[in-house]
């Protein structure tokens, strides 16, 4: 297992880092889209949908609303944004009372609409922090790598209070603290590269504390699907890592989250 995770990730991180640093504008969307589209269709199997068909044709749809977006000139708006705030302000209420509210969204129906709030916005949040130059994208990619991190290595060793055990009964509260410390030497590092004057640091750092929590619910709303599922991983596509999703389910809250908050800001 641990041989076919280090030689998936030796294969996939340079084209990754290539297309996310190395394109821009219409070429970075068509990249991120991809990502966001086999995700789509991992998401498909997490709502239930089992046909070659009828997942398909839920790709077509993913597809048809990105390409409403793109010539629309919404992704350059920032309405996508502020429906994935809505959206993750729901996700929130449906994480913490799970399993008690579980029928409120559990028909296939339903979570195929939780996918378009979630998914949808999150292409368009990676469009912007672009647009905003690498060094953010650099910056929110890190930043939820420093908080899985951090809230791991804190987890294993101060892990008392269950963060949320009938979603993910491995978190903790001490883990999510140890994410947040993490981060926060993250955030300071940038303020120290980039020269941030005290106001525009103090602004980084709140939002560096908000993201991180973000990205912990992102996290959890992935794992309440798959055990409503009662599947382990998104998908099989990437060898000892389980499915894209798997792999970004924190950066589809984080990414858009970020981006309206930096845009707004």
């Amino acid at each position: 297992m641990l041989r076919q995770r280090v030689l998936t990730a030796l294969l996939l991180a340079p084209l990754v880092l290539a297309g996310l640093f190395g394109l821009e504008s219409g070429p970075f969307a068509i990249f991120t889209a991809g990502i966001v589209l086999v995700a789509s269709w991992e998401w498909t199997n997490l709502a239930g949908v089992t046909t070659r068909r009828s997942r398909l044709v839920g790709i077509l749809a993913a597809m048809l609303f990105m390409l409403m977006l793109w010539h629309t000139n919404a992704i350059h708006q920032t309405w996508p944004l502020w429906v994935a705030l809505l959206g993750w302000a729901l996700n929130l209420y449906w994480v913490v009372s799970y399993p008690a509210t579980e029928s409120q969204w559990k028909t296939t129906t339903g979570r195929l609409a939780m996918g378009g709030w979630v998914l949808l916005p999150c292409w368009v949040g990676f469009y912007h922090v672009r647009a905003e130059g690498a060094v953010w994208l650099l910056f929110v990619l890190l930043l939820v790598w420093f908080a899985d991190t951090g809230a791991y290595f804190a987890g294993r060793r101060f892990g008392r209070r269950k963060l949320a055990p009938a979603v993910s009964p491995g978190k903790t509260w001490e883990g999510v603290m140890g994410g947040v410390v993490a981060t926060t030497v993250l955030a300071l590092s940038f303020v120290l590269w980039l020269r941030l004057s005290i106001e525009e640091s103090m602004v980084l750092v709140m939002i560096t504390m908000v993201i991180t929590l973000v990205s912990v619910l992102g996290d959890l709303l992935e794992s309440m699907l798959k055990r409503s599922r009662g599947i382990k991983d998104s998908s099989a596509l990437l060898p000892g890592h389980g499915g894209i999703l798997d792999r970004i389910d924190s950066l589809t809250a984080a990414v858009p989250i970020f981006a309206l908050l930096h845009s707004w800001i």
